[in-house]
């Protein structure tokens, strides 16, 4: 199994700046793809930046420019940094890992419990 904690969302003015994190434990033993995701209440979850394990880069387009997805691969651990951050970005933002585990000899699905972003003056 793998686990994932999100933690460094909080309440940020318009035009600021917020990094996300996502640490990941367990046992797998590789990961194909991760990413960052977000929901509001009433929405479904959106996808808002990816990173495969050859380290390209995907981003929505409503965050290209100012969102930059990164990751430790020592410390099992991705980040987010936001920046000109707008009332719009507020939401539960969510990490999502794509990773095999020997236990079930296969790639599955993993999420974190989210991590509220508000941007607002």
């Amino acid at each position: 199994q793998v686990q994932l904690v999100e933690s460094g969302g909080g309440l940020v003015q318009p035009g600021g700046s917020l990094r996300v994190s996502c640490a990941a434990s367990g046992r797998f033993s590789s990961i194909r793809i991760m990413g960052w995701y977000r929901q509001t209440p009433g929405n479904e979850r959106e996808l808002v930046a990816s990173i495969t394990s050859g380290g390209s880069t995907k981003y929505a387009d409503f965050v290209k420019g100012r969102f930059t997805i990164s990751r430790d691969t020592a410390k099992n651990t991705m980040f987010l940094q936001m920046n000109s951050l707008k009332p719009e970005d507020t939401a539960v933002y969510y990490c999502h890992w794509n990773a095999y585990t020997r236990l079930q000899a296969a790639y599955n699905d993993y999420w974190g419990q989210g991590t509220q972003v508000t941007v607002s003056s």
